[in-house]
């Protein structure tokens, strides 16, 4: 059986190097707004998501666009002497998981007491390249 989970976990670590992902772990922000964001960038040109997140009022958006600025650096170390613009990148997949959350408590009336979840977040973005069919 540990023969099979290595082959596998090879299989995967191969796959991991031809995709240009930046992940970003335990963000406090919760993973329902953060989703909000995420929708609004999801399948567009790089240049289009961090123009829409750099002009987005959203807290989480900023956030985001850090995260979309650092898997463009991934992408751009693993394609040294290719230009970003003729790659023709997009954003494939934003996947946003829920993390640990933070469990508080605050009094409430006639001496109870009432529990706040303080979520977080755990953001995972992949690029790719989008080939142009050419027309002859």
């Amino acid at each position: 059986m540990g023969v099979r989970k290595h082959i596998r976990a090879e299989k995967i670590k191969e796959a991991k190097k031809s995709l240009y992902f930046a992940k970003l772990n335990n963000c406090p922000t919760s993973p329902r707004k953060m989703r909000l964001v995420a929708g609004l960038i999801r399948g567009k040109d790089v240049e289009m998501a961090l123009n829409i997140l750099k002009h987005t009022s959203k807290e989480a958006a900023g956030r985001m666009y850090k995260l979309v600025l650092s898997a463009i650096a991934n992408w751009q170390e693993k394609n040294e002497g290719v230009r970003m613009e003729e790659s023709n990148l997009f954003v494939k997949s934003v996947m946003v998981d829920s993390a640990r959350q933070l469990k508080r408590i605050r009094p409430a009336p006639q001496g109870r007491a009432h529990r706040i979840r303080k979520r977080s977040n755990h953001v995972t973005v992949v690029l790719d390249s989008r080939q142009l069919e050419a027309t002859e």
